[in-house]
Order: C-alpha cells, then sequence, then structure tokens
C-alpha cells in the first residue's frame, strides 16, 4: 500500500501551501488567515517513482471548544491513520509553547514523526532550525513551502523513513504491502473512484451532518455554527459492493451578503464540485423552506446537467400539520426539477437517509444510459405519430432521424429540416415523450436539433440557351398583351 502522510501544525503555519505542493494541485484553500482549514483533506502525489498520500489537516490551536475541538478531533483521526507525521512549525515565530504541546501529544501518538520548519526563505535555515531540536522529536527539516524549496528533499528523506519502517516490519521495502502493484493502485487513485456524490446547500442546511451519517463516522466537522465547512472534501467509501466518493461542499449564500475572500473561494470550490460529480444531492432546510438561493442552486444543477436527488432535511420533530404544508409546498415550488426523487429525511437521527443511495443508484444509472441509434428512431417516430410537428409557413417540420449525443446528462440529437423553427412547447413535449418511455430517472435530458443543408441555397440557376429563347418568347408574349 502506498504510504499516508499526515501534515500537522499549529494554525497558519503553511500546512495547505505545502499539500498544494506535494499534490501539484490547488486542491487546498490557502489564505493569509488562520483556521482556515478545518476537515481533512487528502490528495495523491509522487516524487519519482515513489507514490504517496497526503492528508492536510485543520491547526491544533489548544482552544479545545466548539468547532476547535472538532477540528482537534479530525487531525488526532488523521495522526492515528497515518504512516508517517509531518509536524510543520514556523521559522519567523520561532518555538512558541502551542508547539511543544502538540510535540507533547505526537509522543504520545507513538507515530514516526519529522519535523518541518517552514518560512525560511531570506532566512539562515540553519540558524532558524536549531532551537526546534528542543522538541526532541529527531530531524528537523528546513523548506519554503510557498516556492517549492526543500520539498523534494524532504520527500527523499520521508521515502527512505518509510522504506527503513517497511524492512523493521518484516516487509521487503518500498512494494510491500499487499502485494499489488503500486503502480496500478497509483492510476486507482488518481481518479476518485465509483460515483461522485456532491452534497449542496445553504449554510447550515446539515451537509456535514448528512455526510457524517452515510458514513457512520464523524469524517468531517459538523457543528451549528453556519458556514463550518469553507472546502470541498472527498470521501471515497463502498456500500453493497458499489465504491462512492462523497463530496462535502461549503454552503452557498446569496452573492450579496457574500463578504469574505475566503468565502466567495468557498463558493468557487462548491461549484467545481457540482462540475466533478456524477450525482448531486441538494439538501433543503424543511424548516427554512425552499428559499431563492436553493432554487438558484437548483439551476445551477441543471445548468451543469448533473443528476439530481432532492433531500429535504430537519423533518423530525415538526407538527403533520407543518410536515403537509412543507411537502406540498416543495411538491408545487419544485416542479422544474420533476424528473428527480425527492426524499424527506433527518440527517441528525438517520430517518430516511438509507435510501438517498438507492436514489442515486438510479439517477447514475439513467444519466449513463445506453440507447441505441435505431430505438430513438422509433421512439421519435413514435412522438411523431401521436402529435406532429406544426406547420411553418405552410410547410411541414420533418424529423426524420435521431441518435445519442452523449452522456451525464443524456444528449438526443434529432435530425430534419427547418429545426430551427421548432416552437419550444413542442421542444418539451419531445423530452417528456423520450423521458417517459426511456425511464430516465433522476436526470436532466438534452435535445439537439440539426437541420440538413440545401445544396442549392443561395445559388441561382444558369438556363441554357434553350430555355433563355423560350423565355423571350413568353416576355414578348406579356408585353402584347
Amino acid at each position: 500500500m502506498i504510504p499516508v502522510i499526515a501534515l500537522v501544525g499549529r494554525p497558519n503555519v503553511g500546512k495547505s501551501t505545502l499539500f498544494n505542493q506535494l499534490t501539484r494541485s490547488r486542491d487546498a484553500l490557502v489564505a493569509d488567515m488562520p483556521g482556515l482549514t478545518r476537515d481533512r483533506q487528502y490528495g495523491i502525489g509522487r516524487v519519482g517513482e515513489f507514490p504517496y498520500m497526503v492528508v492536510d489537516t485543520g491547526g491544533l490551536s489548544g482552544e479545545e471548544d466548539g468547532v476547535d475541538r472538532a477540528m482537534a478531533e479530525q487531525t488526532r483521526r488523521a495522526v492515528a491513520e497515518a504512516d508517517h507525521v509531518l509536524f510543520m512549525v514556523d521559522a519567523r515565530d520561532g518555538l512558541t509553547p502551542q508547539d511543544e504541546a502538540i510535540a507533547e501529544q505526537l509522543r504520545a501518538s507513538g507515530a514516526r514523526v519529522r519535523v518541518i520548519v517552514n518560512k525560511t526563505d531570506g532566512l539562515d535555515a540553519d540558524v532558524v532550525s536549531a532551537e526546534f531540536y528542543a522538541l526532541a522529536l529527531g530531524e528537523v527539516t528546513p523548506i519554503a513551502a510557498t516556492h517549492g524549496r526543500g520539498v523534494r528533499g524532504l520527500m527523499q528523506a520521508v521515502r527512505e523513513d518509510v522504506a527503513r519502517d517497511r524492512e523493521a516490519a518484516g516487509g521487503e521495502g518500498e512494494g510491500a504491502g499487499d502485494g499489488l502493484d503500486v503502480d496500478a493502485q497509483q492510476a486507482a487513485l488518481d481518479d476518485w473512484p465509483g460515483i461522485r456524490v456532491a452534497v449542496v446547500g445553504r449554510p447550515n442546511a446539515g451537509k456535514s451532518t448528512l455526510v457524517n451519517r452515510i458514513l457512520g463516522d464523524e469524517r468531517v466537522v459538523a457543528t451549528e455554527v453556519a458556514g463550518t465547512t469553507r472546502d470541498s472534501i472527498f470521501v471515497p467509501f463502498t456500500r453493497e459492493d458499489q465504491d462512492y466518493t462523497l463530496i462535502d461542499t461549503a454552503g452557498v449564500r446569496r452573492r450579496a451578503r457574500v463578504h469574505e475572500t475566503v468565502e466567495k473561494f468557498s463558493v468557487v470550490k462548491t461549484l467545481q464540485a457540482i462540475e466533478a460529480a456524477h450525482v448531486v444531492i441538494m439538501v433543503i432546510d424543511a424548516r427554512a423552506g425552499l428559499s431563492d438561493q436553493d432554487a438558484h442552486l437548483l439551476g445551477l444543477v441543471i445548468d451543469a446537467g448533473r443528476a439530481l436527488v432532492v433531500a429535504v432535511n430537519k423533518w423530525d420533530g415538526m407538527d403533520p400539520d407543518d410536515r403537509e404544508w412543507v411537502r406540498s409546498e416543495m411538491q408545487r415550488r419544485l416542479g422544474f426539477v420533476d424528473y428527480a426523487r425527492m426524499r424527506l429525511i433527518s440527517a441528525l437521527h438517520g430517518t430516511n437517509v438509507g435510501h438517498l443511495l438507492d436514489d442515486v443508484r438510479e439517477a447514475h444509472a439513467s444519466a449513463f444510459v445506453d440507447i441505441s441509434t435505431p430505438e430513438l428512431t422509433r421512439l421519435l417516430e413514435a412522438a411523431v405519430a401521436e402529435h406532429a410537428p406544426p406547420l411553418v409557413s405552410g410547410r411541414r417540420i420533418k424529423l426524420r432521424y435521431a441518435h445519442q449525443g452523449g452522456q451525464n446528462p443524456p444528449v438526443v440529437v434529432i435530425h430534419g429540416n427547418q429545426t430551427d423553427r421548432l416552437p419550444g412547447a413542442y421542444k418539451r413535449y419531445l423530452e417528456n415523450f423520450f423521458r417517459r418511455q426511456l425511464k430516465l430517472v433522476g436526470t436532466p435530458l438534452r435535445l439537439e436539433f440539426r437541420s440538413g443543408k440545401n445544396p442549392y441555397a443561395g445559388r441561382r440557376n444558369k438556363l441554357t440557351p434553350r430555355q433563355q429563347q423560350k423565355r423571350k418568347r413568353l416576355m414578348r408574349h406579356v408585353r402584347k398583351r
């Protein structure tokens, strides 16, 4: 198995910056603001022939209250599952009491730890690193994560540590593990496995609670504070022999209420998560009702062409009259996504949460349906026979044949003449007809219309000499009349 490397340290020492350097990505949010990262963020990297998995964690501040307590628990879990811990400190701040407290926790965990002194650019690396040997955690490695200075040498040292650990454990060095080929493992981990499911919604709608409930583990930080999640967290898991990757996203508020730069980046991450997902679970707060922002988010999901499941959360504890009102109101206002399954759930207590993955599988199967050209053409003929296209300028619009043009969402390409003049109402009729006949659930269906080109369009017919003589005789006759 490839080694797991956890990045641990105080807030704002550069863990997310190093994470992006090690994964050669911009997956982790980076800003000059302490406490930005709150959940465990996983990524895959490689140095030469050495692949690894790196885990970015929230900063340990020592204030174990509220969100900080949940962040500290996430960090402890990352240390427990890691093969190697990189304890990051700030060269410009020097050794602090918080660093000493974290070092004591790491010694008690028994994990293999290497101290990383960051932000050494412009400083004498040996001088600023000397005081951190007092932490008694072994080797101290100076780097400048922002510029990538010293990062490659650091990973070479980690590679040697991993090889020694495996030899001491009776393994066979770097290739040891479960017998699988390292390159095959890397290829499997490069793309997040299975059905990618993004959980989106407004702040405090219960997205992180729902993710934890589905996983059966406190995988992401969930509190009553709105906006706890700031990044998009990818969590792979397997259920009933089906692989999934859950994507917990930051809550999206109206643009007028977004003031912090960090929150603006969080919104961008959420939109990127929608694009990366196969299926989107839209979480709506039943007690707050369907807002304009919820409708706007649903519009973004539709524009992206992603399959959709609507989860109305916080259903527990409501009066029967209120429940009936919410149910009817949701059905009325969600008419524009009537193809999606709607579940009334309680993420906190688990009510109906088990059915969500069934809906996800159904929507994913519909989004990736494979339809033959003869079947689509037969359905097109049946639709035209049931309700023919209208006349335009005295001419009937002809729809000749159809074929599939894409998946996720399914695209049906229809060929004919004058298709650009087809009314919107008839296009909606065709869409509903295809959806009904193909039994598509949870996914939008897109129709593309293409008209054949007239090879003689714009060309003037040239008369033969005999035709020109006939035309002259005809014109003389017309003049006499």
